[in-house]
């Protein structure tokens, strides 16, 4: 899907860039076919919280491409990462 490492630490980055967006990201158990589950209407992102590290990273990388952001609000570090993520996952 992408060029990054599935590690702990590209999970803590993707969890820092979710805090600057207006989701509430949250773990926990369910039964989400994609292995997340977006109540847009209340601007929460469920990941389940029994997915694989792989799993919960790719399920972040996949929220982000349903969800609003506003770019312009996101600090620089978050700002690049949303933008590199963005145009791994985007062949545009």
């Amino acid at each position: 899907m992408g060029e990054f490492n599935y590690t702990k630490h590209f999970l803590n980055k993707l969890e820092d860039l979710y805090s600057e967006t207006n989701y509430q990201l949250r773990y926990e158990k369910g039964n989400f076919k994609s292995g997340y589950c977006l109540l847009n209407s209340q601007k929460i992102a469920i990941v389940n919280k029994y997915y694989s590290l792989e799993g919960k990273i790719n399920s972040l990388i996949g929220m982000l491409k349903e969800i609003e952001i506003e770019v312009d609000e996101l600090s620089p570090k978050n700002k690049k990462l949303y933008l590199e993520l963005t145009k791994i996952t985007d062949p545009s």
